[in-house]
């Protein structure tokens, strides 16, 4: 890689005092057992508490940083276990996930579109899946979750109050957890996994570099530096995403097996899912 790139510095996340768009109007006011308990803001009309008896168990980090990895060995280890199980992740919405793809393809979509694609996506899956299955005691694993958005919002130059507006009848999760990586280390696995980098994971579309690598490492940095920001505020269970996928996935049992209350976190994977474990 080129010096020149390598001795220019990462540069801070964009600052956000000068909205890109106007802020969402203030939420109203809700009860302090539904509107702080259970969502980040206003709940969601016709919810009830009572009904939840599943749990939502979020795993976050940058890309490469192994967190499907470990989605796919806890689904297995929570089956074994009795427990029905349901995943969920960005796109996957039967509405818009098609055309959230379809946009990204193209890489010529605006940033404030992307951001509001994106989180009509995230409340089709939360009323159509995640809370129907919440409701039937299932537990979800959410492969990323608001955190992620907000963060990729806010490092392209959204307002951060805006952001969050937008994720104010989000669903708190019983758990997040923060598998923390350095981008070198999330650019090695993401370039061994696929041989390609994509736009968006290089953070292309924001001119950081004209090199791949270390626009991606620019890109990600921001991100990592948001995701500090928002660990500290809403108490992530942070990991080191480095450790080996064992023992990463030793922790993510064990804490797990806390709020579920599973007696044993023993757990050998199936011969289908061996080759995760390393």
């Amino acid at each position: 890689m080129p010096d020149q790139e390598k001795e220019k510095p990462a540069p801070a996340a964009v600052a956000t005092e000068t909205p890109a768009a106007p802020a969402p109007p203030k939420p109203a006011s809700a009860p302090e057992d539904a509107g702080q308990q259970y969502f980040f803001g206003e709940p969601l009309v016709g919810f009830d508490p009572s009904e939840i008896t599943g749990s939502l168990i979020v795993i976050e980090g940058m890309d490469g940083s192994g967190r499907s990895t470990q989605i796919t060995l806890l689904q297995e280890w929570l089956e074994s276990e009795g427990f029905a199980v349901q995943t969920s992740g960005l796109r996957r919405s039967n509405l818009v996930g098609r055309d959230i793809d379809e946009l990204l393809a193209k890489n010529a979509v605006t940033r404030l579109t992307l951001a509001l694609m994106y989180a009509t996506d995230f409340f089709d899956q939360m009323e159509h899946r995640i809370l129907p299955a919440l409701r039937s005691g299932t537990v979800v694993l959410a492969d990323r979750y608001i955190f992620t958005l907000i963060g990729r919002g806010v490092v392209r130059g959204i307002n951060r109050d805006y952001m969050s507006g937008l994720y104010a009848m989000a669903l708190r999760p019983h758990l997040t957890f923060w598998l923390n990586v350095r981008p070198e280390t999330a650019f090695g696995r993401e370039f061994r996994k696929a041989q390609a980098i994509s736009y968006w994971e290089a953070g292309r579309d924001m001119s950081l570099s004209h090199d791949l690598y270390w626009s991606f490492i620019r890109y990600q940095t921001m991100i990592k530096r948001e995701f500090e920001v928002i660990a500290k505020k809403h108490n992530f269970i942070e990991l080191d995403g480095e450790a080996s996928v064992s023992a990463v996935n030793k922790q993510l049992r064990q804490r797990i097996a806390e709020q579920l209350g599973i007696r044993s976190t023993k757990y050998t994977p199936s011969s289908a899912l061996s080759h995760l474990w390393r």
